[in-house]
């Protein structure tokens, strides 16, 4: 008999691609014979993937400007799912975590009460942003949940010495690949038509949410010295700000006379869109200051682009220096701008890194692999 197994996921499509994750995890686990429900938001589009049921029970839980509201809707969809989730035979509800507050606890609670197994999958052992995280309702949700899954070693080292009370099993799935959701456009002179940027260029991109972690600013003063040397660098920032002032990167640009050299699409990239921003870029550059696992860095390598990422652990468990990706020190401008130097000025030796790492991405953050593994790990507290 299969087991059965709920994947409540509220965020879904808004504002990112993390809905890409959830399918993933959905379809690996059903292709290793897991029965699969997902539940989600309705602005969450339907996969429409063989053996995977999908509900949209969480209805208009963003955009309102009551946080009240927003709760209230919350609870709902989470009841409803729940108990549509039990009465349907679900033994496990596997959440995804980005941070803790009483609405996860909510949740637990629920689950609890219905005779459900709790999974929780930690993306963010501390949240970047959420000041609000409680410690005590961590400490109590962890405790007594029945798993926790974390994407590598550094998180679940990082969360053993943060939550060291905490003694429910940890077992490490990685972060998948996102070659089953990629429309790859080929045609990088047409993509950067469509996006407005100049076709002769040498393109860097830094792709995502621009938080303050991102490190941003360490690319920006890094970059003078590279458009000395480089003078047809263009280094397009596409992203919105996000509990952040962008007037800060702004002014580095402008003390540096920056701006001839930079293209910035500091607004949310429709779905639409993204497949041409990676299309257009020649090397995706990730600076990252503090990092537990990276979409992007996957999302990247998955369309065949090279990277540069600094040298955080998460980071480069991925990549291998000169090998499957280039790595320079964190925080550090002027050995990201001799890295940056180094790989413009030999690209026989980007082709070959950018074609390791996608087969780097391909061969070894398979979703059907992890789940398999994912399967190992909910058999283990049945």
């Amino acid at each position: 008999m299969k087991e059965k197994v709920a994947i409540i996921d509220s965020l879904g499509a808004h504002g990112s691609s993390f809905h890409f994750y959830v399918f993933g995890q959905a379809k690996g686990l059903s292709k290793s014979g897991v029965d699969v429900s997902v539940y989600t938001n309705n602005v969450t589009n339907n996969p429409n993937y063989d053996e995977v049921k999908f509900y949209q029970y969480y209805k208009n839980i963003f955009g309102s400007r009551s946080k009240l509201l927003s709760g209230f809707r919350y609870i709902l969809g989470s009841i409803f799912s729940l108990f549509h989730a039990r009465f349907s035979g679900v033994k496990i509800c596997n959440y995804h975590l980005f941070h803790v507050n009483i609405l996860v606890l909510f949740d637990f609670l629920l689950a609890k009460m219905l005779m459900m197994k709790v999974v929780y999958t930690i993306h963010d052992v501390i949240s970047f942003e959420n000041a609000n995280s409680s410690q005590k309702i961590s400490n109590f949700i962890y405790n007594n949940a029945d798993k926790i899954l974390t994407h590598n070693n550094f998180s679940k080292e990082m969360f053993s010495k943060q939550y060291n009370k905490v003694s429910t099993e940890i077992d490490i799935i990685p972060h998948g690949n996102y070659l089953p959701f990629l429309n790859i456009k080929t045609d990088k002179l047409k993509s950067r038509e469509r996006l407005g940027i100049p076709k002769e260029k040498k393109i860097l991109l830094f792709f995502g949410i621009i938080k303050k972690v991102k490190g941003l600013e360490v690319l920006l003063n890094s970059l003078k010295d590279v458009i000395s040397v480089n003078k047809d660098v263009i280094l397009v920032i596409a992203g919105r700000v996000w509990k952040n002032d962008f007037s800060i990167y702004q002014r580095i640009i402008d003390d540096n006379k920056l701006s001839d050299y930079c293209i910035i699409h500091n607004k949310f990239i429709p779905h639409e869109d993204v497949d041409h921003y990676y299309a257009s870029a020649d090397l995706v550059v990730l600076p990252y200051k503090r990092i537990y696992q990276s979409g992007v860095l996957l999302m990247s390598m998955s369309y065949e682009k090279a990277v540069l990422v600094s040298d955080l652990t998460p980071l480069t468990e991925v990549v291998q220096d000169m090998k499957t990706g280039f790595v320079f020190e964190s925080e550090n401008p002027k050995s990201l701008s001799d890295k940056l130097n180094r790989i413009l000025s030999d690209t026989n030796k980007l082709e070959e890194v950018r074609i390791n790492g996608f087969n780097h991405i391909k061969s070894k953050y398979d979703w059907l692999e992890i789940g398999k593994e994912t399967k190992k790990s909910y058999q283990s507290i049945l």
